[in-house]
């Protein structure tokens, strides 16, 4: 239906990450964790990812969003538990399906700064 208005319906799929173990648990596996978004950025498979703040927007700790290119939910859904922060249970998490129909986005890239910006 969105795109017979003219939406692109980009279809992502988001993961909400959560601690539910110890806090020393996700600081150890949290190298693991940073590699594994590497390769998946670099696999072309990684959109987004990084932390989310507390409720009063100040303080950067607890949940993580990810947001995941993937042909079927049960992709992304291999995808999340692969990554280590969820394997090893140091954190766990929800995915949801994410029609993307409105919005815009603007990058810019210094090719000799090597710097982006996202807006």
């Amino acid at each position: 239906m969105a795109r017979d208005r003219g939406a692109l319906a980009l279809e992502l799929y988001v993961v909400e990450s959560t601690p539910s173990g110890a806090p020393e648990k996700v600081k150890a596996t949290l190298p693991a964790h940073l590699e594994f978004q590497r390769e998946m950025e670099l696999s072309g498979k990684l959109v987004l990812a990084g932390p989310m703040s507390d409720s009063t927007g100040e303080l950067m700790q607890g949940a993580g969003l990810i947001v995941y290119r993937a042909n079927t939910m049960e992709e992304a859904k291999g995808m999340a538990e692969a990554d280590p922060m969820h394997a090893e249970g140091a954190r766990s998490f929800t995915l949801r399906k994410w029609l993307v129909n409105e919005g815009s986005l603007s990058i810019s890239v210094g090719l000799s700064t090597g710097k982006a910006s996202l807006r």
